[in-house]
C-alpha cells in the first residue's frame, strides 16, 4: 500500500490543482529605478515632476486597476540581504522538528512557528515561521517574536529584511496615492499604528500534489502584500474578469511580486516563499 495522506490536506475537487499551467503573460513588470535619483513628490499636480517619476506613477495606477498585483525590479531590497534570509529561512526548516518546535506559536502569541495553518478549513501543505515588524502586548492580544537558536543569525537577517521591505511598502504606498491623485503621504497615517508581520514559508515535496494546494484560495488581509519568490515560484491569483492566472519564475535579479487587495479572490499561493504585509 502506497502513502496515504491525511484527508485534512484534501482539497475539494473544484479547487483541486490543475494539471496544466498557463504563463499569464503580460503580468505588469514595474521598474523603481526612477526613485533612485528622484524622491516622490508630495503634490500629484506638481508641474516639475520629472517625466519618468509620471510615467512610473501612471503604470502604478494602470497595474491596481487592471491586475491588483505587479512586479517590481530596482526595488532598493539589497540581493545580498534577500540570499541572507533565504539562506536562514531554508536552514531553519531543515532542523528537526522538535528543534522548530521550540519556537512553536502560542495560543496567547501567534508569532513564531507553525505547521499546521488551515486555509478555509483545509490544512495547508507548508511550515510557517511569523514574526512581527512591531511586537506589543495588550489586554487582548500578545505579539512578542520568537527567535530561534539556530541558525543563529537568522534573527539579524530577518530584522535588517524587513526594515528595507518596510520602506519598500512605504514608496508603492505613496505611488498608490498619487496614481489617486492624492498627495503622496495621504495614506500613511492609517498605518502609523498598524500591525504587520513577515511570514517564511516553507513547502516540502507532497506525494499527492493532484490533492493539496501549500496555501489554498484566499483573499489578504493587508492592504499590501510584497512577497519575494524562490526560483521555483509560481504564484496564482484570480484577475478582476474571473480568470485565474500564473506568474512563474524569471531570471530577473531581485524580482518582487506586490498584491493589493481587490474583488477577485486569490488562489494558490503553492511556491512563494517570503512576504511582507
Amino acid at each position: 500500500m502506497g502513502f496515504q495522506i491525511d484527508p485534512s490536506f484534501n482539497q475539494a475537487t473544484e479547487h483541486r490543482p490543475k494539471s496544466t499551467i498557463s504563463d499569464a503573460g503580460g503580468i505588469p513588470l514595474i521598474d523603481l529605478s526612477p526613485l533612485l535619483h528622484d524622491q516622490i513628490p508630495s503634490d500629484p499636480s506638481d508641474p516639475a515632476i520629472a517625466d519618468e517619476l509620471s510615467n512610473l506613477i501612471a503604470q502604478i495606477g494602470e497595474a491596481c486597476k487592471n491586475w491588483g498585483f505587479f512586479q517590481v525590479v530596482n526595488h532598493g531590497v539589497a540581493m545580498e540581504l534577500l540570499e541572507r534570509v533565504e539562506a536562514v529561512a531554508r536552514e531553519f526548516f531543515a532542523l528537526p522538528a522538535e528543534e522548530k518546535r521550540k519556537v512553536k506559536k502560542r495560543e496567547v502569541n501567534p508569532m513564531g512557528y507553525y505547521d499546521a495553518e488551515h486555509t478555509k478549513n483545509v490544512r495547508d501543505w507548508r511550515e510557517v515561521f511569523d514574526f512581527t515588524v512591531t511586537e506589543l502586548e495588550t489586554e487582548l492580544l500578545r505579539l512578542e517574536n520568537q527567535w530561534p537558536e539556530n541558525p543563529p543569525e537568522m534573527r539579524k537577517a530577518c530584522e535588517e529584511y524587513v526594515e528595507d521591505v518596510k520602506k519598500l511598502a512605504y514608496k508603492l504606498l505613496e505611488l498608490i496615492a498619487m496614481s489617486l491623485n492624492l498627495p503622496a503621504k495621504r495614506l500613511n497615517e492609517f498605518f502609523e499604528d498598524s500591525i504587520s508581520y513577515t511570514r517564511l514559508n516553507h513547502y516540502n515535496p507532497c506525494p499527492s500534489p493532484d490533492l493539496v494546494l501549500s496555501l489554498g484560495r484566499h483573499k489578504d488581509g493587508g492592504v499590501v502584500t510584497i512577497l519575494f519568490q524562490d526560483e521555483v515560484g509560481r504564484l496564482d491569483g484570480r484577475h478582476k474578469d474571473g480568470g485565474v492566472v500564473t506568474i512563474l519564475f524569471q531570471d530577473e535579479v531581485g524580482r518582487l511580486d506586490v498584491k493589493r487587495k481587490v474583488d477577485g479572490e486569490w488562489v494558490g499561493q503553492t511556491s512563494s516563499r517570503f512576504f511582507y504585509r
